[in-house]
């Protein structure tokens, strides 16, 4: 049995990463050990990083897609992802007509 693979989104749209404000931070901000004492300061200052950012949403779009599981990415945590996950997933298959930013419904849908 193979496994096929299509992939539906494409995060290299305007190649995002070149314009990624993290590409000038030291990675290990991005990578914080736990979620608790000194990590909660360095999730923080990597949010802050991804608030400056240009590129937050097609990150976003990408962490999603991947499963990134560690790390910040788009200006989300691990467990934040984690929800963000299942609603992004419930909109990308009922926007596909839509027009909308998957990502941004699914933002949305998780704020109401």
């Amino acid at each position: 049995m193979a496994l096929i693979w299509n992939r539906t989104v494409d995060w290299d749209a305007g190649d995002w990463r070149r314009v990624a404000a993290c590409r000038d931070t030291e990675p290990d901000l991005f990578f914080p050990v736990g979620t608790t004492g000194p990590a909660v300061e360095q999730i923080e200052a990597a949010k802050r990083v991804c608030r400056t950012c240009e590129a937050q949403e097609p990150c976003l779009e990408f962490a999603l897609a991947t499963n990134q599981e560690s790390g910040i990415w788009g200006g989300t945590s691990e467990e934040e992802r984690r929800k963000l996950r299942r609603a992004w997933l419930a909109a990308r298959r009922s926007a596909a007509g839509s027009g909308g930013s998957v990502t941004s419904i699914a933002v949305n849908a998780l704020q109401r």
